[in-house]
């Protein structure tokens, strides 16, 4: 069964950094498309960042420029590098993972196949 693992999280003032990763076991990284998302307390599940296969990389327009996700292919990791942090990132951050891959439509992403148990990222002012 697939697993992903998130670490990371944590608390820091606004303006701070923080680097998530998300370890992926039982699974080769094949046929994919990776992400993450965040939920807020009171607030829906939202996307935050996608990279396909091809490398090529989403982001939600609250988050541009701030955030960045990578893939170490050859670690099974995830990481999201977030920058510039700000009290309305305070979240639980959670990977994702969609295998076969998707076609990344920002505005209509299927539910992933699987997720991690999330990791809290609390920002204060």
């Amino acid at each position: 069964e697939v697993q992903l693992v998130e670490s990371g999280g944590g608390l820091v003032q606004a303006g701070g950094s923080l680097r998530l990763s998300c370890a992926a076991s039982a699974f080769t990284f094949y046929d994919y498309t990776i992400g993450w998302f965040r939920q807020a307390p009171g607030k829906e599940r939202e996307w935050v960042s996608v990279m396909s296969m091809d490398g090529s990389t989403y982001y939600a327009d609250s988050v541009k420029g701030r955030f960045t996700i990578s893939f170490a292919n050859g670690e099974n990791l995830v990481h999201l590098q977030i920058n510039s942090l700000k009290p309305e990132d305070t979240a639980v951050y959670y990977c994702a993972l969609w295998t076969p891959h998707i076609v990344v439509l920002t505005t209509r992403l299927p539910a992933p196949d699987y997720w991690g148990q999330g990791t809290q990222v609390t920002v204060s002012s």
